[in-house]
């Protein structure tokens, strides 16, 4: 439920501030009223470029079965990953010039196809929050059933809500928080929810290893437990369950999971610090 509030929630933030933006932008055009009616088309469009994508994700889950189905959903959760990674460095790099380039990007679509270029503008931008959405959720709760996938739908739905909540807080208190200093909690989310589609992931490709005929090294990296916590800190309920969920974590880790997780905060930590803008001195 944690997993599904938050990515609906964040993902459903940035489409309604990329909406938002454009709204305004276009609002104060000539034909405003002409413009906001293809921007919202637009909006419509890529909500249902995403829906379609959400069928053709569990179209193809559903007719796939045993070991074809676990390595699906492996790389779904992998894509999912990698996905939120990147979206955390793009917004790291553009998040000052977010609505200067949207801007600059309506006045370019208008200016060559009109109403149109708008209209597709939108398109695009929500489509690919949507999408986005749709991996990360399937991602996250493929394997759910029962009580847990409708607690997980439950937490879309909350996520939902609370998006737009965010959105008019942000918008009543904007001189005292920033865009910017809104999305970086939301980042530092986003990279522990990678960490742990990640260990889902590779947890599921470790379970379709473990029926090949491997070496006993092999046997031993990827199913013995370096340690067992689960006295200390239980990742099947409570908290660590919770951090289990959004973090990775797992009280019982065997060694390919400890490499997996220990490398993915290396190679993030590293991208990251070459990825983040420079400040330019002021001349004088």
């Amino acid at each position: 439920m944690n997993q599904s509030m938050f990515i609906v929630w964040r993902e459903s933030v940035e489409a309604l501030l990329v909406i938002g933006i454009l709204q305004a932008w276009a609002s104060q055009q000539s034909q405003a009223a002409r413009l906001v009616n293809y921007l919202w088309a637009g909006v419509l469009l890529g909500l249902m470029l995403s829906g379609l994508l959400a069928l053709l994700i569990l179209f193809a889950g559903d007719a796939m079965s045993g070991s074809a189905n676990e390595w699906f959903q492996a790389s779904l959760a992998l894509v999912a990953s990698l996905l939120m990674v990147q979206m955390v460095g793009w917004m790291h790099r553009n998040a000052r010039s977010l609505k200067t380039d949207l801007q600059r990007q309506a006045d370019s679509q208008l200016a060559r196809q009109g109403g149109v270029g708008l209209m597709l503008l939108a398109m695009l931008a929500v489509s690919r929050e949507g999408s986005e959405t749709v991996v990360f959720l399937y991602g996250a709760g493929a394997r759910l059933q029962g009580p847990a996938l409708g607690l997980f739908a439950v937490g879309a739905g909350a996520g939902l809500v609370l998006s737009g909540l965010t959105i008019g807080l942000l918008h009543s208190s904007r001189r005292l928080i920033s865009w910017q200093r809104f999305f970086a909690p939301s980042e530092v989310i986003l990279l522990l929810l990678g960490a742990a589609l990640l260990v889902s992931g590779t947890e599921r490709i470790s379970g379709q290893l473990l029926a090949l005929d491997l070496p006993d090294w092999a046997y031993g990296l990827i199913g013995e437990a370096l340690w067992d916590s689960r006295a200390v800190l239980n990742d099947s309920h409570g908290l660590g369950g919770f951090l289990a969920g959004m973090t990775g974590y797992r009280a019982a880790p065997s060694s390919l999971t400890l490499l997996v997780l220990s490398g993915y905060w290396l190679a993030v930590g590293g991208w990251l610090r070459q990825r983040t803008p420079r400040a330019v001195p002021c001349p004088g």
